[in-house]
């Protein structure tokens, strides 16, 4: 007697075999080896899904770090994503100094400029 379809799948497998797994996702953005302006080759690792606070004395490469070598690496990845077509639309960003960005998603840049009037106006109605 034959045996069912679904058996005999099972059996062709061998034993203690399963799916490879999803790989890890990723809770930090590690940047290495960032050259961008004023930093001199530094490395760190930022939290993701949290708000992360970048202080420093002036000239100290904050917004270097933040603005030039993070936001810009993540536009260039999401420009890279974007047909030739839609790429002739918008402006692009130079391709950052640094060796590696890695658990780094899609951004959204904010100029540091106070334009909102009213009171009830939050980040996402800035990024409009």
């Amino acid at each position: 007697m034959p045996q069912p379809q679904r058996a005999r799948r099972a059996a062709a497998r061998p034993a203690g075999s399963r799916k490879p797994k999803r790989p890890a996702i990723r809770t930090t953005i590690d940047v290495q080896g960032a050259r961008v302006h004023n930093l001199k080759n530094i490395s760190v690792e930022l939290p993701r899904d949290q708000l992360t606070v970048v202080t420093g004395l002036s000239g100290s490469g904050k917004s270097s770090l933040a603005f030039d070598t993070i936001y810009a690496e993540g536009q260039r990845r999401y420009m890279e994503s974007l047909s030739t077509y839609a790429k002739r639309f918008i402006a692009q960003v130079e391709k950052p100094d640094v060796d590696f960005v890695y658990g780094l998603s899609p951004v959204v840049s904010i100029e540091q400029k106070t334009v909102a009037r009213n009171p009830r106006s939050t980040v996402g109605t800035l990024t409009d």
